[in-house]
């Protein structure tokens, strides 16, 4: 019975991450921006969903809703003659868990700042860094370009508990963007790999570890004339299996979602953003559907 509960805490804290975290759904990562542009967003989510568990284990019926504010710093620069973009973003969360263990109910609640994300991405192939004055004489073919995302360890976190909203570890995720565009059609593909650190002050000083997510994001995205556009999206990871002192557990993740997203312009700075998914297979992990809204509003050279 121990054993079984020691392997559904690890299979919990191996899971909350990617649903705060993972599993998201970005279009347009890759577009050349016009360099000297700032942009700040500030945005909110809603998910609420199911854990899914290996059978053999002594937990059942888990579910979790959470609510996430989102607040966001953009810029655009030139790295070698190429677009680039470096991106901070800082989420608070209010998350609530309950399940069955051994039999008995058991829930978290709880409300604090996550892990802030440092993002820097460079177009090295079909996107040249341009003036905006330059920018109306671009036409997209195909851009290539990569990014280097990292996680830090400075959201609320505490030892004694089993889930957090800060994961005491940093992770690092580095991808590929390959975008190409098709009259008003683009077509993206963007291939991934976080890594993880150690987190060694786990529920009371125990070692937490946790393999590589490997992840697929493909992206089919409709610009219409008046600057609205529509993105289907949907995305494939594998990976993620964690292991507590040493002792690995049987909770490798592989789940697919797809989902929906729709850009509004509102005048020459601003835009709205309205994104929404869902799970469409779920070996071991969060099955969950979520929306959200983002507005985004820039500055700079030129405006």
């Amino acid at each position: 019975m121990q054993r079984c509960s020691t392997l559904a805490a690890m299979i919990i804290a191996g899971m909350v991450p990617c649903v705060v975290h993972a599993q998201t759904l970005e279009p347009r990562s890759y577009t050349n921006t016009p360099t000297g542009l700032n942009f700040l967003i500030a945005g909110y989510a809603y998910s609420e969903g199911k854990l899914a568990f290996d059978p053999s284990l002594s937990l059942a019926d888990s579910e979790f809703r959470s609510n996430t504010e989102i607040l966001a710093y953009a810029r655009s620069f030139s790295a070698w003659g190429n677009s680039a973009k470096f991106d901070v973003v800082l989420p608070y969360s209010s998350f609530y868990g309950n399940g069955v263990l051994n039999g008995q109910p058991a829930q978290r609640e709880m409300s604090g700042f996550g892990d802030p994300l440092f993002r820097i991405s460079i177009n090295f192939f079909g996107a040249p860094a341009l003036s905006l004055k330059e920018y109306p004489h671009y036409k997209q073919d195909l851009i290539v370009g990569a990014s280097v995302q990292v996680a830090a360890p400075l959201g609320q976190y505490d030892d004694s508990k089993l889930i957090n909203l800060g994961y005491n570890r940093w992770s690092v995720k580095t991808e590929l963007g390959i975008s190409k565009a098709l009259g008003q059609w683009t077509f993206e593909l963007m291939p991934s790999v976080t890594v993880y650190t150690d987190n060694t002050d786990f529920n009371n000083g125990h070692r937490f570890s946790q393999a590589p997510e490997y992840q697929l994001q493909a992206h089919v995205i409709y610009s219409f004339h008046s600057g609205v556009w529509l993105a289907l999206n949907g995305n494939y990871f594998l990976g993620n299996r964690t292991s507590v002192d040493g002792l690995p557990s049987d909770n490798m993740q592989a789940n697919t979602r797809i989902g929906l997203t729709l850009v509004l312009p509102i005048d020459r700075n601003q835009s709205v953003k309205l994104y929404a998914s869902t799970g469409t297979s779920s070996r071991t992990g969060a099955d969950f559907n979520a929306v959200g809204i983002a507005w985004q509003y820039r500055w700079g050279d030129g405006y």
